[in-house]
């Protein structure tokens, strides 16, 4: 089937065209889409969307790409899907958390204090660090730099950036676990 082939005139790919291309790939589709989503039905539902695409838009590709092109459809379509049900989710969160503060269930003022005296302690004990480790910890923490970002903006190197944040760890561990057996 060249370009115009199995095309009708508005652009979209005649039913016979799409019968066979569904003949052709749609196991090895399904059988991908199954192992990227890793539920059956989803992936049955993104192959009957990655076909009405072909029928939409099919008359884009070549016949020589049209097996790559139906599963680079089917993969965007699967992302698509996964990055929507992401949104949702933290937009689930986001309103749940709003609505239990609107409805009065915030943390009492005890909480509130048990978690300024919580963070005022983590303070304290980072301020205790050399200054070296003081400062990755403070970058890694406070601008939520990577460790790759810390060692260029520090010029020194990844391994030494890692090894200070494992040294600081560790004491701010046993400084903070100290703290809370007095």
């Amino acid at each position: 089937m060249t370009d115009q082939e199995g095309s009708s005139e508005e652009g979209r790919l005649d039913p016979a065209a799409v019968e066979a291309l569904y003949a052709s790939h749609a196991v090895e589709l399904r059988a991908y889409l199954t192992g990227l989503l890793r539920d059956p039905d989803l992936a049955a539902e993104m192959l009957q969307a990655t076909f009405l695409r072909a029928v939409e838009r099919g008359h884009t590709f070549r016949n020589d790409s049209a097996k790559a092109w139906l599963f680079r459809v089917a993969h965007n379509r699967a992302m698509d899907y996964r990055r929507r049900v992401a949104a949702e989710g933290r937009l689930v969160e986001k309103s749940a958390w709003w609505k239990r503060e609107k409805r009065g269930n915030a943390a009492s003022p005890v909480e509130v204090a048990g978690r300024d005296e919580t963070v005022s302690r983590v303070r304290q004990a980072i301020e205790q660090l050399p200054a070296e480790q003081r400062q990755i910890v403070r970058l890694k923490i406070y601008d939520n730099l990577t460790f790759a970002e810390i060692a260029g903006r520090l010029s020194v190197p990844l391994g030494t950036v890692l090894t200070r944040m494992r040294i600081a760890t560790k004491k701010l561990s046993v400084a903070l676990r100290g703290e809370s057996k007095q």
